[in-house]
């Protein structure tokens, strides 16, 4: 009893003493005073950067911007249910009071009548939508446009009908994560026609499902045109698609074009159909590393023609792999004109390719080198004009240099350029990732962070339950865990507790950071105006961070010797005033830099030959030591 009294008094003085504390006004860097809870997050992270940063410059409000919004209440409650691993469970409040990006199966019921044109539609279900249709159109134009997590459902949708059309126009365009699941998809369907034009342009990930698609189907045209186009880091699934069909016309042109390191998965694609005529016109055509995995594809089919033009040409690196291609198949052409001849080489493996096929007529006409045959058909094949001395390097010029569209004018520029009075082109330097905040390090030291333990970051964002999530996860891992390149010293980190940590190793504890002021001036001409070079304009030592795509906000640092880094005002061209204050930083020494990389492809010459400068995005930021 006396130590349940003593407990209860305890208990008593130190919630006295929290709330008696918490309204004391307390003086901010910037000279404000306002009350603040001295035991949230926030306050810690401004007692750990006057601990640790020695100057007296102003903080950067851009970044302490990102720290946590959680209370001291929530910070306790979260850290007890990661102590009890029921994290999972509550997984909708530790994103919402954390201020993270989660993902959400919630969707709106999808609407009951027939022939519409779905403008300005987002993250509905359409699932069994218009089974036994007779004719008619339905348009989904402009729908789910600039979303950050477009959710869409088209299962079952257009069953059995009879000359119906679909049309997807600018669908999902300019998204972030775009989930959408196309299983089962018009089944049965006889006549009419599916259009994909301009979708899901500029995502960063997309995540697209065609399970079943269209499968046993008779001459329902599909029409895959500009799909996918400048998206990042992402996977599309075709499994199952048009089997069993008869006579279906498949068109995938300007498919992923200028995309980076996209995945797609043909698995069983046609498998058993008959008549089948698709075509992949520009498909991967001046990407970044796509890769393409045809398995099984038009297995036992009779009668198809597939047709390969310009397929990944002119694309960086990038591999395909054809295993079981037209297996046990009759009476099948295929052509590949002009396929695989990349900047720079990719492997690509053709194993069981035409294996016991009847009557195969496969063509190889201008194709790339570095791939492997296994177990190949004998008969039907001929190679002609097949590359043996090196990849294509047919490429447009501008002023003598080599030009690849796969990398936006302006990203990269030379130095000189950063000469008062100068126009040049700025990029697209717009932050695209989602919202979110730093977690405090004392819940992010209690997460895993490995792939080792991919299972369980799986378990508590939900990933199991959700592709792209899993995607999302598994390549941040992967960048992270990736060996730093020669010179370099990495690390991600998700608090900004880390991140003064990493830039104070590296730097000493006299740093600034700084960021590009705004946007003004993206994707259009500007004229340079003042410039000063940091640290005297010498040569010098930064900490590069850039954002990563992850639940919660993430960083991957960097350092870079050899650096000179600029602060640049940023003027119109056609007034003279001053729009933005950029940052920009000159890579000296390039020399370990892949001959591929994309500097040196709108920049000409070559690793170690030239310095290459770029901007500071939106909500990137470098640190250097203090001027």
């Amino acid at each position: 009893m006396i130590g349940q009294a003593i407990t209860s008094r305890l208990l008593f003085i130190i919630f006295f003493l929290f709330f008696s504390i918490s309204s004391f006004p307390i003086t901010t860097s910037v000279g404000h005073q306002k009350n603040r809870n001295p035991f949230t997050p926030k306050a810690y992270l401004i007692r750990y950067w006057n601990k640790h940063i020695s100057n007296t410059h102003p903080k950067p409000q851009f970044l302490l911007s990102k720290a946590t919004p959680l209370t001291a209440f929530n910070l306790s409650l979260l850290i007890q249910l990661i102590s009890q691993h029921s994290l999972s469970s509550h997984i909708d409040l530790f994103c919402s009071s954390a201020n993270l990006f989660c993902f959400s199966e919630t969707q709106q019921k999808g609407p009951t009548r027939k022939d519409s044109n779905f403008a300005l539609y987002t993250n509905v279900n359409f699932s069994s939508y218009g089974p036994s249709r007779l004719g008619g159109v339905d348009s989904f134009k402009n729908y789910s446009g600039g979303v950050n997590i477009p959710h869409d459902s088209f299962k079952r949708y257009s069953s059995g009908s009879t000359n119906h059309t679909e049309s997807f126009t600018s669908y999902s365009e300019d998204a972030n994560v775009a989930n959408s699941s196309f299983a089962n998809y018009g089944p049965r369907s006889t006549g009419g026609s599916g259009e994909f034009r301009s979708y899901e342009l500029e995502v960063n990930v997309p995540n697209l499902r065609f399970t079943s698609y269209d499968s046993d189907g008779n001459r329902h045209k599909l029409s895959f045109n500009s799909y996918t186009d400048e998206a990042n880091v992402g996977s599309e699934q075709f499994i199952n698609y048009g089997k069993n069909g008869n006579g279906i016309p498949s068109e995938f042109i300007n498919y992923g074009t200028e995309s980076n390191s996209v995945d797609s998965t043909f698995s069983g694609y046609g498998g058993l159909a008959k008549t089948e005529n698709d075509t992949f016109k520009g498909y991967g055509l001046n990407g970044n590393n796509p890769h393409n995995n045809f398995k099984g594809y038009g297995l036992g089919g009779n009668s198809s023609t597939d047709s390969f033009i310009n397929y990944r040409d002119q694309a960086n690196a990038g591999d395909d792999t054809f295993q079981s291609y037209g297996r046990n198949s009759k009476s099948a052409t295929a052509n590949f004109q002009n396929y695989g001849k990349s900047f720079n080489v990719g492997p690509d493996t053709f194993q069981e390719y035409g294996r016991s096929a009847i009557r195969p007529m496969i063509g190889f006409k201008g194709y790339g080198l570095n791939n492997t045959f296994k177990d190949y058909a004998r008969n039907g094949v001929t190679f002609a004009q097949y590359s043996k001395t090196g990849a294509s390097t047919n490429f447009s010029t501008v002023s003598g240099s080599p030009v690849n569209k796969w990398v936006e004018t302006g990203k990269f520029f030379r130095e000189f350029m950063l000469k008062e009075g100068t126009v040049m082109r700025m990029p697209d330097i717009s932050d695209k990732m989602p919202k979110r905040s730093f977690l405090p390090r004392s819940i992010l030291s209690k997460l895993p962070f490995s792939t080792t333990r991919l299972s369980e970051l799986k378990e508590i964002f939900h990933a199991a339950e959700n592709m792209a999530i899993e995607s999302v996860l598994v390549n941040t891992l992967a960048e992270c865990e990736r060996s730093p390149s020669p010179g370099e010293t990495k690390r991600c980190v998700g608090s900004i507790e880390d991140m003064i940590d990493f830039a104070v190793s590296v730097l000493g504890h006299n740093v600034v950071v700084r960021t590009t002021e705004n946007i003004q001036g993206s994707k259009s001409k500007v004229m340079i105006g003042s410039v000063r070079g940091i640290n005297g304009g010498r040569v010098t030592r930064s900490v590069s961070c850039h954002q990563s795509l992850f639940p919660y906000l993430l960083y991957y640092c960097h350092s870079v010797p050899k650096v000179r880094v600029y602060e640049v005002d940023i003027l119109s061209v056609e007034s003279k005033v001053k729009i933005n204050h950029g940052i920009a930083i000159c890579h000296l020494d390039t020399s370990a830099w892949s001959p591929g990389h994309g500097a040196f492809v709108v920049l000409g010459f070559g690793p170690g030959q030239i310095e290459v400068c770029h901007w500071i995005f939106e909500n990137d930021m470098t640190w250097t030591i203090a001027d």
